[in-house]
């Protein structure tokens, strides 16, 4: 079972996807899921003063675009390793209901690290989803850490944060939203761990397009933007934002590969101007936006002034906020994050 938990881990240094690749992956998605719609709100122009279009990922069926990444990993997984017992992986907590919902589906165990303090929330619907859930390490990147241990350990097959066939899923979003908005001038992504913006970079290169993708990090998170300045991979001593799905420290080398030459640039966002735009998403839409979920339009309103005049997107990739902070963040103020 060692080879196949370096299998698992192992990713080319650089990948593509085709047109036709992307059609395939989609049909295996829209299999377990609906594409999720992308809308422009007349209210939401009026505070980005551009054409907006939101790509709505929490309307998924665990309100997270971290899914399709499931559905296509453990697709591939029951083909090319099916003596597997269960897998074993690391989250904040999207990508954990992703994992869980479909290794179970699947007949497989599904082991879930994530750090102390998590949301409490994203833990109850990962167990929902029939997650064993386990709480280790102080952050993320110490729950991962434990993960990879813990699988060699018990025979399972570690699911990494980054794979060629989680982003393979992930990608058919910017598919989705490309094939019914092929005039993008820019579209905003979040980074953490980086399948979205890899995603999105490569579904716009198989499609022949010049959109240009703007990466969105945390203040409080920025190793992305950090290696990508540094040209070479960076870590940060912490993460610490309520916008949970970006706190990250250390960068993935398979996504730097990609985003360090395909993003047209990566901006940091403050907690403030997170909460800000959760708000600016509520009022105008009447959608929830996790942290991370909002940071592509808190990014959008970092550059309103040069956006001027060009057609817009950015990816509300997650609703799965917790309640108190949300009733923080209607009230006016930035959660502190635990």
């Amino acid at each position: 079972m060692l080879a196949d938990h370096h299998a698992a881990i192992r990713v080319t240094v650089m990948f593509t996807l085709t047109k036709s690749d992307l059609e395939a992956a989609a049909a295996l998605v829209h299999q377990h899921m609906a594409p999720t719609p992308q809308y422009v709100w007349p209210l939401l122009n009026c505070e980005t003063g551009v054409t907006t279009w939101v790509k709505h990922e929490n309307h998924g069926p665990t309100g997270a675009f971290k899914v399709r990444g499931g559905i296509t990993f453990i697709d591939w997984l029951k083909r090319i390793h099916p003596n597997s017992k269960g897998i074993c992986t690391a989250t904040r907590g999207n990508h954990g209901q992703s994992q869980a919902r479909a290794a179970t589906a699947a007949g497989l165990r599904a082991l879930v690290y994530v750090p102390r303090g998590n949301s409490v929330e994203k833990n109850e619907a990962m167990k929902a989803f029939g997650a064993e859930l386990v709480e280790f390490g102080d952050d993320f990147d110490e729950a991962k850490e434990e993960a990879f241990r813990v699988a060699q350990e018990e025979d399972l097959f570690i699911v990494p944060p980054f794979h060629e066939e989680l982003v393979r899923g992930v990608a058919t979003y910017a598919y989705e939203l490309f094939t019914a908005a092929p005039n993008l001038d820019t579209v905003y992504v979040p980074i953490g761990c980086g399948s979205g913006i890899c995603g999105t970079i490569l579904a716009r290169d198989a499609l022949g397009l010049t959109t240009e993708i703007v990466g969105v990090v945390s203040d409080q998170a920025q190793t992305a933007k950090l290696s990508v300045e540094a040209g070479r991979l960076i870590e940060t001593n912490s993460a610490r934002t309520f916008a949970d799905g970006m706190a990250v420290r250390i960068p993935v080398q398979e996504a730097y590969n990609i985003y360090s030459k395909g993003a047209a640039r990566i901006l940091a966002v403050s907690d403030d101007e997170v909460a800000h735009a959760m708000r600016v998403y509520y009022k105008t839409t009447h959608n929830l936006a996790e942290g991370a979920g909002a940071a592509p339009l808190a990014g959008l309103l970092q550059e309103k002034a040069q956006m001027q005049g060009k057609t817009t997107a950015v990816i509300l990739c997650g609703g799965n906020v917790d309640t108190e902070w949300f009733q923080t963040v209607l009230g006016g103020h930035t959660p502190e994050p635990a």
